[in-house]
């Protein structure tokens, strides 16, 4: 099978489409009228999944876990107005920096978020 760079979009697409869609026929419009907490829960699922997949060492298993799990991350993506290009961005951003650097700049980043949170409270 060919590569097809393409078809996290037109997923993204569908999920989009489903989200009007009637939750009794369709599976993304009935997580997307559920409870976030409950879709949530399902990504949990999934990455649980896959790490035991990764474990077992079965190739084929972790294929399809990954599957479920980016697709049902796709969901949740799109219940906040996000899609896979707002996530290629960013690791289009992340691309060439270090690891190390990159984490730092996101802990600097949420420290320097949580004290101004902390002054305007006092305020």
């Amino acid at each position: 099978m060919k590569d097809d760079p393409d078809i996290l979009a037109r997923l993204a697409a569908t999920i989009e489409t489903r989200k009007g869609a009637d939750a009794e026929t369709s599976y993304v419009a009935r997580l997307l009228a559920g409870p976030e907490d409950q879709l949530l829960k399902k990504i949990g699922e999934e990455a649980t999944e896959a790490v035991l997949a990764a474990k077992g060492g079965d190739r084929l298993a972790l294929v399809n876990e990954f599957a479920d799990l980016w697709f049902h991350s796709l969901i949740v993506l799109a219940k906040h107005g996000l899609g896979p290009a707002d996530v290629l961005f960013e690791l289009k951003r992340r691309e060439g920096i270090s690891g190390i650097d990159e984490k730092a700049a996101r802990g600097h980043a949420a420290r320097t978020r949580t004290e101004l949170t902390s002054r305007a409270k006092k305020t």
